[in-house]
């Protein structure tokens, strides 16, 4: 009977495999390509942008915002397809530090896009598009029909209820 179960190796090492396999995707996605500059560091290619999206209950307004540091307005292109809003563009690295050995590198200079769907609420017709200092501000009013509205409760007078 002490030979029932006999156990090889670690029980926690399929574990960790799948730890490490799972974070190996997950830097993948979070970078475009990870490639060394001749024996320098490696460089990071990010290729979505973050974003922040919220409603505003108060002023009736769809929010959202992309950050975008370094990047200048006329590289950014916005377009619109249903209720899809992609935000594409492409930066530029600059080339005046050609003979600087870097030591680190994690600008992106590369094509970036994110598309984010908009909620039904939104009114597409009046979208505004705002860049400041690295950020991408786009706003648009919600649709008369999609804001919560309070209805009336009316009681009938108690004669008429006790009838119906």
């Amino acid at each position: 009977m002490a030979d029932l179960a006999t156990r090889r190796g670690n029980v926690f090492e399929g574990l960790f495999d799948f730890r490490r396999d799972f974070d190996g995707i997950f830097n993948r996605l979070l970078t475009h390509s990870a490639q060394k500059n001749n024996g320098g560091p490696i460089t990071l290619v990010a290729s979505v942008p973050p974003i922040e999206a919220r409603v505003d209950a108060q002023d009736n307004k769809y929010h959202l915002r992309v950050a975008l540091p370094g990047v200048e307005p006329n590289e950014v292109q916005i377009t619109l397809q249903g209720q899809y809003l992609t935000i594409s563009g492409e930066h530029k690295t600059q080339q005046n530090e050609k003979d600087s050995a870097y030591l680190e590198k994690e600008f992106f200079y590369e094509r970036f896009e994110r598309t984010i769907a908009l909620p039904d609420a939104v009114d597409m017709e009046k979208i505004n598009a705002e860049f400041n200092n690295g950020v991408l501000e786009i706003t648009a009013p919600l649709k008369a029909g999609a804001l919560p509205k309070k209805i009336e409760i009316k009681s009938l007078p108690k004669a008429k209820a006790t009838n119906a």
